[in-house]
């Protein structure tokens, strides 16, 4: 599961003037043309999705990662909507644009360990913690936790702690 802690005193770049309510959906953080690409690149990758389910689950990992932005609390997504994640953080030099932009600071995407006790945060505390971002939640997207954390060298993002 993703764990994210603000490390950051730098305030997100992502949000509107008013703040992150005036962010309905994940897809507003990103351009139209990029939000298409990744969308195209989870349908080649699972073919087995249904059709729309690749911008649903995109958008989703969009208002996850906005919500990592901002939040003290740890969080972590659902296996489909890491799905969104995975195949995001595969395109680099997109990813750490955004990553800075949003965050002020590169979102990390670690693994749980097998042998762990997959104390991972709940999907209730992402669930509720998307929603306090002002995003729109697929509630049907969010029934199955995903094996990694962003919760890096106890949850700092910090590659060097």
């Amino acid at each position: 599961m993703i764990t994210a802690i603000q490390a950051s005193n730098k305030p997100p770049a992502c949000w509107p003037e008013d703040g992150p309510e005036q962010a309905k959906s994940g897809r507003d953080l990103m351009s139209a043309e990029l939000f298409d690409r990744l969308a195209h690149r989870i349908r080649l990758d699972h073919p087995e999705l249904a059709a729309g389910m690749a911008e649903r689950i995109l958008d989703q990992a969009l208002a996850f990662l906005g919500t990592c932005a901002v939040t003290t609390e740890p969080i972590g997504p659902s296996e489909l909507v890491d799905i969104g994640w995975h195949t995001f953080i595969l395109h680099t030099a997109d990813y750490t644009d955004f990553c800075d932009r949003i965050a002020g600071r590169f979102i990390h995407h670690i693994p749980d360990e097998p042998e762990g006790d997959r104390a991972g945060s709940p999907l209730a505390a992402s669930v509720a913690a998307i929603r306090a971002s002002g995003f729109t939640l697929d509630p049907a997207l969010w029934f199955s936790r995903a094996d990694c954390t962003q919760c890096h060298a106890g949850c700092t993002d910090s590659p060097t702690r």
